[in-house]
């Protein structure tokens, strides 16, 4: 596969080699780096080489990278474990680069998530 980058996108410079990242697993597809601030020890991101902005810009190359994120959880034999990506600011996308968190998890780990089952916090309050 043949990689279309964008200039100042921060994972394109990842994957071009001209910004640092401590890799996890290259494919020629997808990269798995560890993040800049993981939540948790093992929490890995894995993006496309080619730019899409975000899960719904390109399926075909969301579904590739979500068969690497598959792969990878069960090469590192992750029993309990969060698959998280974003799609615009209000979802928490920071990188406008389509990327996947592969996030272990393990009991009273501390690690929130944004709703609990199920309920907005609005339905909460």
């Amino acid at each position: 596969m043949t990689a279309t980058l964008t200039r100042d996108c921060p994972f394109c410079l990842i994957i071009d080699g001209r910004a640092p990242a401590t890799a996890v697993r290259d494919w020629s597809d997808a990269v798995a780096i560890v993040p800049l601030g993981p939540v948790v020890d093992g929490h890995t991101l894995i993006i496309p080489k080619t730019h899409v902005t975000d899960f719904a810009d390109d399926p075909d190359v969301t579904g590739a990278t979500a068969r690497r994120t598959a792969q990878l959880c069960r090469d590192l034999d992750l029993v309990h474990a969060n698959l998280i990506t974003s799609k615009g600011v209000h979802a928490t996308q920071s990188v406008w680069h389509l990327h996947l968190h592969l996030v272990p998890r393990a009991a009273d780990d501390g690690l929130a998530l944004p709703w609990h089952s199920g309920r907005s916090r609005k339905a909460v309050a």
